[in-house]
């Protein structure tokens, strides 16, 4: 549960609006930014102006209701803030309880639009969805972004269309495809960042050690990132050891411009004289 005062909701909404606003001037994927759409479970601070004992705390039934004074139930879930309004403006309007009145609405406990950001990013948690044109790019900066031993591939799990989804994002592809990669999220998504996948480099290197598997990293630049070769160590004599199906570990024959796997093992041996 997220819980912000009135005036922290009206100023992190402008600000996201600003934001969002700049974004769109430099980048051909935003469209114009949406506002922060009402769910079940939220919290509202609804005043009406120049009518104070209007001045509402309602919260956001499972039916995505609120009752409000002289109107009622009145639907807001799936509504925008401005949309919401208009809707309590009209039916004050029409029942002729207030003339042309001026609603505003801040939501106070955001509970229904959230996402899930979990693993290796530097601030996992909840997060309230703003905005209905947040990406997964967005939400993994939001988290921090991904931490050192992160993957380059973020899991949008979720649902689409009464179906449970889990979709790679390449994160590194999102600055050459754009926003055809960079999927928007939806309340209750969940982005997993997993760990890197990792190789070992040991023996006659500079730099023995674990180190992250790039992609289509070859074994000549896995020895590279090792270090490369000590005096007494060879440029040509090398052990892969990598795991089959079953988990068992084997000795591979490799060139050096063949592509490393996760987990492989390279041992540098010593040099013939």
């Amino acid at each position: 549960m997220v819980q912000l005062s009135a005036t922290q909701v009206g100023f992190r909404l402008a600000l996201t609006f600003i934001f969002l606003t700049s974004a769109t001037a430099s980048s051909a994927r935003d469209t114009q930014p949406s506002e922060y759409v009402i769910g079940p479970a939220d919290v509202v601070h609804i005043t009406v102006y120049e009518n104070p004992e209007l001045t509402t705390d309602a919260r956001v039934s499972e039916k995505g209701e609120i009752s409000f004074p002289l109107i009622g139930q009145v639907q807001v879930a799936g509504l925008s803030l401005p949309q919401a309004q208009a809707e309590i403006a009209q039916r004050l309007n029409d029942g002729h309880f207030v003339a042309k009145p001026q609603v505003i609405i801040l939501p106070t406990v955001l509970r229904g639009s959230q996402i899930t950001v979990v693993g290796y990013v530097k601030n996992p948690g909840r997060y309230p969805l703003l905005t209905t044109n947040t990406r997964v790019s967005d939400a993994v900066a939001a988290a921090g972004g991904a931490e050192p031993l992160g993957a380059e591939t973020v899991y949008l799990i979720g649902n689409r269309n009464g179906q449970m989804v889990r979709k790679p994002i390449e994160m590194t592809d999102l600055f050459v495809k754009g926003a055809v990669q960079d999927e928007l999220v939806q309340a209750g998504d969940t982005l997993y960042v997993p760990r890197q996948p990792v190789f070992y480099v040991y023996g006659e290197v500079r730099t023995p050690g674990t180190f992250r598997l790039e992609r289509h990293m070859t074994v000549m630049q896995g020895l590279a990132v090792g270090g490369g070769a000590t005096e007494r160590g060879s440029q040509t004599r090398f052990r892969l050891y990598r795991q089959d199906d079953k988990g068992a570990v084997q000795e591979t024959s490799l060139g050096l411009t063949d592509m490393l796997q996760p987990n492989d093992v390279i041992f540098v041996q010593y040099r013939v004289f």
